[in-house]
Protein backbone atom coordinates (compact mmCIF):
# COMPACT_ATOMS: atom_id res chain seq x y z
CA UNK A 1 0.00 0.00 0.00
CA UNK A 2 2.78 2.45 0.88
CA UNK A 3 4.79 4.50 -1.57
CA UNK A 4 7.46 5.03 1.09
CA UNK A 5 11.02 3.82 0.60
CA UNK A 6 12.21 0.68 2.36
CA UNK A 7 13.45 0.93 5.93
CA UNK A 8 17.16 0.64 6.66
CA UNK A 9 18.95 -2.63 7.34
CA UNK A 10 17.11 -5.63 8.65
CA UNK A 11 13.96 -3.63 9.30
CA UNK A 12 12.99 -4.39 5.70
CA UNK A 13 12.49 -8.02 6.78
CA UNK A 14 10.31 -6.96 9.72
CA UNK A 15 8.26 -4.67 7.48
CA UNK A 16 7.87 -7.38 4.84
CA UNK A 17 6.60 -9.90 7.39
CA UNK A 18 4.09 -7.49 8.94
CA UNK A 19 2.85 -6.53 5.49
CA UNK A 20 2.06 -10.12 4.50
CA UNK A 21 -1.46 -9.51 5.80
CA UNK A 22 -3.77 -7.15 3.94
CA UNK A 23 -6.07 -6.13 6.81
CA UNK A 24 -8.63 -4.42 4.55
CA UNK A 25 -8.99 -7.31 2.10
CA UNK A 26 -8.21 -10.11 4.55
CA UNK A 27 -5.62 -11.63 2.20
CA UNK A 28 -2.69 -13.37 3.85
CA UNK A 29 0.41 -13.98 1.72
CA UNK A 30 1.48 -16.71 4.15
CA UNK A 31 -1.40 -18.84 2.84
CA UNK A 32 0.57 -19.59 -0.32
CA UNK A 33 3.94 -21.25 -0.93
CA UNK A 34 5.00 -18.19 -2.96
CA UNK A 35 4.15 -15.91 -0.04
CA UNK A 36 6.08 -18.08 2.42
CA UNK A 37 9.16 -18.49 0.23
CA UNK A 38 10.80 -15.08 0.91
CA UNK A 39 10.80 -15.93 4.62
CA UNK A 40 11.96 -19.54 4.25
CA UNK A 41 8.74 -20.78 5.84
CA UNK A 42 7.16 -24.17 5.49
CA UNK A 43 3.47 -24.87 5.92
CA UNK A 44 4.27 -26.23 9.40
CA UNK A 45 5.84 -22.95 10.52
CA UNK A 46 3.02 -20.63 9.38
CA UNK A 47 1.22 -20.49 12.73
CA UNK A 48 4.32 -19.36 14.61
CA UNK A 49 5.12 -16.85 11.83
CA UNK A 50 1.61 -15.40 12.13
CA UNK A 51 2.00 -15.15 15.91
CA UNK A 52 5.30 -13.30 15.39
CA UNK A 53 3.76 -11.06 12.72
CA UNK A 54 0.87 -9.98 14.94
CA UNK A 55 3.17 -9.40 17.91
CA UNK A 56 5.34 -7.21 15.69
CA UNK A 57 2.23 -5.34 14.46
CA UNK A 58 1.19 -4.62 18.06
CA UNK A 59 4.68 -3.32 18.81
CA UNK A 60 4.70 -1.12 15.70
CA UNK A 61 1.32 0.29 16.70
CA UNK A 62 2.85 1.12 20.09
CA UNK A 63 5.69 2.92 18.29
CA UNK A 64 2.99 5.13 16.73
CA UNK A 65 1.29 5.69 20.11
CA UNK A 66 -1.64 3.32 19.57
CA UNK A 67 -2.94 0.39 21.61
CA UNK A 68 -2.56 -3.14 20.26
CA UNK A 69 -5.04 -4.22 17.59
CA UNK A 70 -5.80 -7.33 19.66
CA UNK A 71 -4.30 -9.42 22.46
CA UNK A 72 -0.99 -10.94 21.33
CA UNK A 73 2.01 -12.70 22.81
CA UNK A 74 4.46 -9.96 23.88
CA UNK A 75 7.24 -9.56 21.33
CA UNK A 76 9.93 -9.84 24.00
CA UNK A 77 8.58 -13.24 25.01
CA UNK A 78 8.80 -14.49 21.43
CA UNK A 79 12.25 -13.06 20.74
CA UNK A 80 13.66 -14.49 23.99
CA UNK A 81 13.76 -17.90 22.32
CA UNK A 82 15.73 -16.76 19.27
CA UNK A 83 19.18 -18.35 18.95
CA UNK A 84 21.69 -15.60 18.15
CA UNK A 85 25.47 -15.40 18.14
CA UNK A 86 27.85 -12.47 18.29
CA UNK A 87 29.93 -12.20 15.14
CA UNK A 88 33.15 -10.19 14.96
CA UNK A 89 34.58 -9.00 11.67
CA UNK A 90 38.29 -9.86 11.56
CA UNK A 91 39.05 -6.94 9.21
CA UNK A 92 37.68 -4.07 11.30
CA UNK A 93 36.68 -5.69 14.60
CA UNK A 94 33.04 -4.65 14.32
CA UNK A 95 30.58 -6.86 16.15
CA UNK A 96 26.96 -7.75 15.46
CA UNK A 97 24.27 -10.16 16.57
CA UNK A 98 23.43 -12.71 13.91
CA UNK A 99 21.13 -15.71 13.66
CA UNK A 100 22.75 -19.08 14.27
CA UNK A 101 23.37 -20.77 10.89
CA UNK A 102 21.28 -18.15 9.04
CA UNK A 103 18.57 -19.47 11.37
CA UNK A 104 14.83 -19.52 11.37
CA UNK A 105 12.66 -16.47 10.80
CA UNK A 106 12.44 -15.76 14.54
CA UNK A 107 16.24 -15.48 14.79
CA UNK A 108 16.48 -13.27 11.71
CA UNK A 109 13.80 -10.97 13.11
CA UNK A 110 15.55 -10.86 16.50
CA UNK A 111 18.85 -9.93 14.82
CA UNK A 112 17.07 -7.23 12.78
CA UNK A 113 15.48 -5.77 15.92
CA UNK A 114 18.83 -5.79 17.77
CA UNK A 115 20.52 -4.07 14.81
CA UNK A 116 17.77 -1.44 14.65
CA UNK A 117 17.88 -0.79 18.40
CA UNK A 118 21.63 -0.27 18.18
CA UNK A 119 21.25 2.03 15.16
CA UNK A 120 18.43 4.00 16.80
CA UNK A 121 15.96 3.15 14.03
CA UNK A 122 13.69 0.62 15.78
CA UNK A 123 11.09 3.13 17.03
CA UNK A 124 10.77 4.64 13.55
CA UNK A 125 9.21 1.44 12.19
CA UNK A 126 5.49 1.92 12.82
CA UNK A 127 2.08 0.58 11.87
CA UNK A 128 -0.43 2.82 10.11
CA UNK A 129 -3.05 4.11 12.51
CA UNK A 130 -5.91 3.42 10.08
CA UNK A 131 -7.89 0.52 11.59
CA UNK A 132 -8.48 -1.00 8.16
CA UNK A 133 -4.78 -0.85 7.26
CA UNK A 134 -2.13 -1.27 10.01
CA UNK A 135 0.49 -1.54 7.23
CA UNK A 136 4.08 -1.27 8.49
CA UNK A 137 6.08 1.74 7.30
CA UNK A 138 9.32 3.47 8.21
CA UNK A 139 8.72 7.00 9.50
CA UNK A 140 11.28 9.32 7.95
CA UNK A 141 9.54 12.53 9.07
CA UNK A 142 11.91 14.94 10.86
CA UNK A 143 10.02 14.81 14.15
CA UNK A 144 9.19 11.09 13.89
CA UNK A 145 5.47 11.75 14.17
CA UNK A 146 4.19 10.11 10.99
CA UNK A 147 0.76 8.53 11.43
CA UNK A 148 -0.13 6.82 8.17
CA UNK A 149 1.56 4.48 5.74
CA UNK A 150 0.43 6.75 2.91
CA UNK A 151 -0.60 10.38 3.15
CA UNK A 152 -2.32 10.02 -0.23
CA UNK A 153 -4.52 7.10 0.89
CA UNK A 154 -4.87 6.52 4.63
CA UNK A 155 -3.98 10.08 5.62
CA UNK A 156 -6.38 11.59 3.10
CA UNK A 157 -9.19 9.29 4.24
CA UNK A 158 -8.65 10.20 7.90
CA UNK A 159 -8.59 13.90 7.13
CA UNK A 160 -11.75 13.62 5.03
CA UNK A 161 -13.52 11.74 7.85
CA UNK A 162 -12.55 14.49 10.33
CA UNK A 163 -13.70 17.18 7.89
CA UNK A 164 -17.06 15.49 7.35
CA UNK A 165 -17.52 14.97 11.10
CA UNK A 166 -17.14 18.74 11.65
CA UNK A 167 -20.02 19.47 9.28
CA UNK A 168 -22.30 16.85 10.79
Amino acid sequence: MSERSAPPGGLALVQALVNTLDVAAGGDALDSAAGRAPFGLTEDSVDSARELRESLRATLLAHAGHPPHRAVTPLGDLLAGAPLVITVDTADGSAALAPVDDGPLLSRIAAAVAEAVTAGTWNRLKACEAADCHWAYYDRSPAGRGRWCSMQVCGARAKMRRYRAKDA
